[in-house]
């Protein structure tokens, strides 16, 4: 995982699934892997980090370090293809009025976009970038020749 940044998003926010679909098709190096916050695998990572919040918010795990809110959404973008490296910029605004705007649309989001029952589950060609469905390595070098 030292290769790559975890997003942690709300499974059932289709807002969230929106974003990590979109992630997903402008990160061409590979450089993301995702699990929802309702995941085993981001209950884990989120201990190992020691924060013990209930988040309900966009987490981005990089290079050791854990980012929240719109500071998470504007590192995302720093990765994706085209133009969206340049929304890294936004970061001169100070955290505290980013993250308010961030704060409203968190506070809606299930009403102007929705929710799903149960969180989302990633296509067989894309199961490689969730955590929660990555083959198990307990059983590595156990198999025959």
């Amino acid at each position: 995982m030292n290769d790559h940044a975890v997003i942690l998003f709300d499974g059932i926010c289709n807002l969230c699934n929106g974003f990590v679909n979109f992630i997903i098709r402008r990160d061409q190096k590979d450089y993301f892997r995702f699990a929802s916050l309702q995941s085993e695998a981001a209950e884990k990572l989120l201990s190992d980090y020691v924060v013990a919040e209930q988040l309900k918010t966009i987490v981005l795990i990089e290079n050791g370090k854990v980012y929240k809110r719109s500071g998470a959404a504007l590192r995302i973008c720093r990765h994706l293809s085209a133009g969206w490296p340049l929304c890294y910029a936004f970061t001169i605004i100070p955290a505290f009025l980013r993250d308010a705007v961030y704060n409203l649309v968190a506070k809606y989001r299930y009403r102007w976009f929705g929710k799903k029952e149960q969180c989302m589950v990633p296509t067989p060609e894309l199961r490689s970038k969730f955590l929660e469905y990555e083959p198990q390595k307990e059983n590595a070098g156990t198999g025959s020749k």
